[in-house]
């Protein structure tokens, strides 16, 4: 005589509703939970077809991959924007041009070629091929080749 799953009872069901509520969405361990108590509770007369269970089994692999891409995304995602210095890097190589002041108050402009990238404190620095160290705050111009 087949047996009844505790988990059907109404008392259970209102406890498993209120945890459902905090995720909304289904997952990879949720499709198993389901896949494997429909092959418990499947008629012994009418078992479930080969090809329907390759199915059932090629849809959780595939959602298992596509949950394991979108964790493997957040944490690229994450480790990026927690690494300024690597958002920056994309200058090395490029000229940059950018406000001085002098000691008379008087401002103008230069332009050097980026050779690094550097984090003092909270600050990205970008080290420039003549000497100079400045913010990035401070550029008015980026581009491939030298201003001419």
């Amino acid at each position: 005589m087949p047996s009844i799953d505790p988990s059907l009872y109404l008392q259970t069901q209102n406890q498993s509703k209120s945890q459902e509520s905090k995720s909304a969405t289904l997952g990879k361990d949720d499709f198993l939970k389901i896949l494997m108590t429909q092959l418990q509770n499947q008629d012994p007369t009418s078992p479930m077809k080969d090809k329907e269970f390759i199915s059932q089994m090629t849809s959780f692999s595939t959602l298992e991959q596509m949950t394991n891409m979108s964790d493997a995304i957040q944490k690229l995602t994450e480790a990026q924007s927690e690494a300024p210095v690597v958002r920056y890097s994309n200058m090395i190589g490029k000229q940059v041009s950018y406000e001085i002041s002098n000691e008379n108050g008087t401002t103008g402009s230069e332009t050097s070629k980026v050779a690094a990238v550097s984090k003092k404190g909270e600050k990205i620095e970008l080290e420039l091929a003549n000497g100079d160290r400045i913010s990035t705050n401070s550029i008015t111009r980026v581009s491939n080749e030298a201003s001419e």
